[in-house]
């Protein structure tokens, strides 16, 4: 009977333990994107299926303070006009460089990191196939080629 209790605490224990991590875990699959002082994504492309649930992670593996060299991603909706987005970015810093008025373009998107921090967004990628352009929208990088495409296919 002793081993019976036993048996069933362990049991108990493990379930939790599987649920905690499973907890912990991001949902779904994971993009690690990296931000350098050259103002370049290690990624120009993503792709996912429609609806993918996708889980962002950029690092800033730069040594340029946050203030002169933050980085983010911010996917735009489709038709978006990434130069307009960008030029009142640079207006933006008390929103973090997402303009106000461009707010319902943006599917997803970070806050601005700096050297060895790390930001995460969880989101579902369009249902609409495509291509979604992502960008850092920190003043002048997206002009320095810090952007790239998200192909929904």
């Amino acid at each position: 009977m002793r081993i019976h209790v036993v048996v069933r605490s362990l049991i108990a224990v493990l379930v939790l333990l599987a649920a905690g991590v499973a907890a912990a875990a991001p949902a779904g699959r994971l993009i690690e994107l990296t931000g350098n002082d050259q103002m370049k994504y290690n990624l120009a492309t993503i792709t996912a299926k429609p609806g993918e649930t996708l889980h962002v992670q950029i690092k800033s593996v730069g040594t340029i303070p946050k203030a002169a060299m933050g980085h983010n991603f911010v996917l735009l909706a489709k038709g978006t006009d990434p130069k307009a987005f960008t030029t009142a970015a640079a207006n933006a810093y008390a929103t973090g460089y997402i303009p106000p008025e461009f707010k319902a373009k943006v599917l997803a998107s970070t806050t601005l990191v700096g050297p060895g921090e790390t930001a995460d967004v969880t989101f579902k990628a369009p249902t609409a196939p495509g291509t979604y352009t992502f960008l850092c929208s920190f003043p002048g990088h997206f002009l320095a080629g810090m952007k790239g495409t998200l192909v929904v296919k």
